[in-house]
C-alpha cells in the first residue's frame, strides 16, 4: 500500500501501482473529467503514470496553468504527427510549448502553404477523433537512439546523443513516435480547440550555420470560447503592432544603409522620445539621483575587468583598433557608474548615492531575432546605479519601486506581475558572493515587496549569477506582458572593481550595487506604448497635441495666431492650411490620431472662437480659446 498526502493535508491510502488517473477518479467524477495530469513530489506525471511509493499528489486540472501548458504541448505532438501522415519524408525538429500557444520544426522538401495549414489541421482533427492513446515508454539512450536512426530522424537522434542520462522516455500516439519527457494529455482525444497561425523559418538549435527548418506556429485551448477570444485578441494585435502604426504615425524607421536594428527617430516619434526623457529626468532629480553621462565606446581592458568580455562577448560588438588599444562600443552602462564612483573617496556619510543616465548601448543581436523597437542592436536603456550601505539596501529598493509605479501609473500602465528571482537551493557553486550577501539581498528584496503589499511569485534558480532582483511584467491594454522595471542587487563588480566606502570605523567596506531600470530600454517601451494605446496617446504623450484645420486661404491669419498663443503655453501644434476640403482634413486628422482638431471657418474667425472635434467624442462645438487652453493644460497637468 501506498500513501498519498493530498493539497489539503488528507491522507490517503491505495495499492500499490495504483495510477494517478484512478486516484482522480476516485476524488469525484468532477475532478477526473477535469484531470489532465498529476504533480507528484514536484514532478509532473500522466495520468497512467502508477504510484509505487509514499508521495504528495496534486491533480492538474484544466483550468490551470499546467494543465494549458500539457493540453498545447500534446496537440504540437498531434501537429507532428499530422504532418508526418501528410509528409512521411518530414524530419522532426523540437516542438515546444511557447507562451500562448506552441510549434514545432520540420525539414520538409518544399516550403509549406496556408493551403498546407488547413490540411494539417483537417488531418489533426481526424487524430483527436481517433482518441489514440499517449503512451510514455522508457528505453536506454542508445536503444532510442537506433529507433531514431530507423525511421530516419537524424534531428532526434543528434538530441539523444547530447543526453547525459542513460534512459530517457519516448511517447507514442498510433504510429507516431517522439523524444519527450512529457506528460501528455490521456488521449488524443482530450484534446481541446486548436488553430495552426503561421509559418516562419528557424535555424536547427538557433545556429545560423545549421539546417534552416520550416516552424510551425499553434494554439491550443479547453474550449472552443477561449480560442475565439484568443484569435480576436490577435486580430486586434495586428491593428496594435508598432511596426505598422510606426510607418503609418511616421515615427521612426529602419534602413538597410544604416544597418538592421538600427533605429532613426523621425520628427514625431523624437518629439515622444523627448517627452518621456524629460518627464524621466525630473521624477529622478526629485527623488535624489544625480544624471551622468558616459562615453558610447571603452577600452577592451575595462571589460575584461567588468567580466562582460567573458559572460557577455556573443553579444558585444567585435573590438577595434585605436593608438595601440583595442576598444569596443559598450554593451553596458554599469561599469561607466562605477568609474564615476570610484572617482572619489567616499564616506557612508555620503551614501546612498544614486547615479542615473539614459545611456545607448549597442548589442549584437542576430539579424533573426531583430523585431521593430523591441529587438534592436542600438538602444537607450534607463539606467541607474545606486550605490549603499547594507542597511540601507531595503529602503532603496522600496524607493526604487515607488518610483517604478509612478512612472508606470503615468504611462497608463496598472497591471504587472513582478517574480523574485533567487538562487537555486543546492545550486551556490553557480553564484558569486557569500551566502550571508546573498540572504541579506533575497529578504531585502522579498521584505521590499511585502511592505508594499504586492504579490509576486518566487522564482527558485532565476536569479544570475551576480545577485538576486525583482523582475516586472506590464500588461497592455489587450492584457500582454511586456518586460518592464528591473532592480537587481550586484554582487559581482563591486568585487571586480574593489569598490568601497570608509565605514564609521574608519575601515573600507564592500559597497552595496543595485542596478535598476523603471521603464527598460527606451525604445522597447516606446513599442509597447504605441501598442498599449493602438498609436492614440494621451494628450501630454501626443507628439502632436492640436492640429489647426483651416476652411478657406481667409483664415490662415487666425490660425496663425491661434497656433502663436497655444505654443506659448507649451501645446504641440500643427497647422494644415492646404487648400483641401475640411473633411478630408478632419479625416487625416483622426487617421494620424492627434487628439484635438481645431476647425476655422468665417464664424470663428468673427466670433474669435474655434470649432472643437476631439479624438475621443468627436464634435464638441464652439468655444473660446480661453476656455481650450485651460482644458489642454489641464489634461497635460494630470497626464489624463
Amino acid at each position: 500500500m501506498v500513501k498519498i498526502r493530498l493539497p489539503d493535508g488528507i491522507e490517503k491510502t491505495y495499492r500499490e501501482n495504483t495510477t494517478v488517473g484512478q486516484i482522480a477518479r476516485d476524488l469525484g467524477e468532477s475532478c477526473y473529467r477535469k484531470a489532465v495530469a498529476g504533480k507528484t513530489n514536484g514532478t509532473l506525471v500522466d495520468l497512467s503514470f502508477p504510484l509505487t511509493k509514499d508521495t504528495t499528489l496534486s491533480v492538474i486540472t484544466e483550468d490551470t496553468p499546467e494543465g494549458l501548458d500539457i493540453l498545447r504541448h500534446s496537440t504540437a505532438h498531434i501537429m507532428a504527427q499530422a504532418v508526418q501522415r501528410l509528409f512521411p519524408e518530414a524530419e522532426l525538429g523540437i516542438g515546444p510549448t511557447i507562451e500562448n500557444g506552441f510549434y514545432y520544426d520540420f525539414r520538409l522538401e518544399r516550403p509549406l502553404t496556408q493551403e498546407d495549414l488547413e490540411k494539417i489541421e483537417a488531418e489533426m482533427g481526424k487524430i483527436i477523433k481517433e482518441d489514440l492513446a499517449f503512451q510514455r515508454q522508457l528505453f536506454p539512450r542508445q536503444e532510442a537512439i537506433t529507433r531514431m536512426e530507423e525511421i530516419r530522424q537524424p534531428f532526434k537522434v543528434e538530441l539523444l546523443k547530447d543526453i547525459e542520462e542513460e534512459t530517457v522516455s519516448l511517447y507514442t500516439q498510433g504510429e507516431f513516435l517522439d523524444l519527450c519527457r512529457g506528460p501528455h494529455l490521456f488521449t488524443t482525444g482530450r484534446a481541446g480547440a486548436f488553430k495552426l497561425l503561421n509559418v516562419a523559418g528557424a535555424y536547427w538549435r538557433g545556429k545560423e550555420t545549421n539546417p534552416m527548418l520550416q516552424r510551425i506556429y499553434g494554439t491550443a485551448f479547453f474550449s472552443k470560447e477561449k480560442l475565439d477570444e484568443y484569435l480576436h485578441l490577435l486580430e486586434e494585435a495586428k491593428k496594435r503592432d508598432h511596426r505598422k502604426l510606426g510607418r503609418e504615425l511616421d515615427l521612426y524607421s529602419f534602413r538597410e544603409e544604416c544597418g538592421p536594428g538600427l533605429v532613426l527617430w523621425h520628427p514625431k516619434g523624437a518629439r515622444i522620445r523627448n517627452v518621456i526623457e524629460r518627464f524621466w529626468s525630473e521624477e529622478h532629480y526629485k527623488r535624489g539621483y544625480e544624471i551622468v553621462y558616459s562615453p558610447h565606446i571603452a577600452k577592451a581592458s575595462l571589460w575584461h575587468t567588468s567580466g562582460h568580455w567573458d559572460f557577455y562577448r556573443q553579444s558585444m560588438f567585435a573590438p577595434f583598433e585605436l593608438e595601440t588599444s583595442q576598444y569596443l562600443v559598450k554593451p553596458m552602462n554599469c561599469p561607466f557608474a562605477v568609474l564615476i564612483f570610484k572617482s572619489d573617496m567616499r564616506s557612508y556619510r555620503d551614501l546612498p548615492i544614486r547615479f542615473a543616465e539614459l545611456g545607448t548601448v549597442y548589442r549584437y543581436e542576430r539579424s533573426g531575432v531583430l523585431h521593430g523597437l523591441l529587438r534592436v542592436r542600438g538602444f537607450t536603456q534607463d539606467d541607474a546605479h545606486i550605490f549603499c550601505t547594507p542597511e540601507q539596501l531595503e529602503g532603496e529598493i522600496v524607493g526604487v519601486i515607488n518610483l517604478a509605479q509612478y512612472m508606470l501609473s503615468s504611462f497608463g500602465f496598472k497591471e504587472y506581475e513582478i517574480e523574485l528571482a533567487v538562487r537555486g537551493k543546492g545550486e551556490k557553486d553557480k553564484y558569486i558572493g557569500s551566502d550571508g550577501n546573498w540572504e541579506l539581498a533575497e529578504t531585502a528584496l522579498r521584505r521590499a515587496l511585502e511592505s508594499k503589499d504586492l504579490p509576486f511569485v518566487v522564482g527558485e534558480g532565476e536569479a544570475k549569477f551576480y545577485g538576486p532582483s525583482i523582475d516586472i511584467r506590464i500588461k497592455d491594454a489587450l492584457g500582454r506582458g511586456w518586460q518592464g522595471p528591473t532592480i537587481q542587487v550586484d554582487f559581482n563588480l563591486p568585487e571586480r572593481f574593489d569598490v568601497n566606502y570608509i565605514g564609521p570605523d574608519g575601515k573600507e567596506h564592500k559597497v552595496v550595487m543595485i542596478h535598476r531600470t523603471v521603464l527598460g530600454a527606451l525604445e522597447r517601451f516606446l513599442g509597447c506604448l504605441i501598442e498599449h494605446y493602438g498609436g492614440a496617446f494621451p494628450l501630454w504623450i501626443a507628439p502632436v497635441q492640436v492640429k489647426i484645420l483651416t476652411i478657406k486661404d481667409t483664415h490662415a491669419d487666425y490660425a496663425h495666431s491661434l497656433k502663436t498663443r497655444l505654443e506659448e503655453k507649451g501645446i504641440r501644434v500643427q497647422c494644415d492650411l492646404r487648400n483641401a476640403t475640411v473633411g478630408y482634413k478632419i479625416r487625416e486628422g483622426r487617421t494620424e490620431k492627434v487628439p484635438y482638431l481645431l476647425i476655422i471657418g468665417d464664424k470663428e474667425v468673427e466670433e474669435g472662437t474655434v470649432s472643437l472635434r476631439s479624438r475621443e467624442k468627436g464634435d464638441e462645438g464652439r468655444l473660446p480659446p480661453d476656455a481650450l487652453l485651460a482644458r489642454l493644460e489641464r489634461e497635460v497637468r494630470e497626464r489624463l
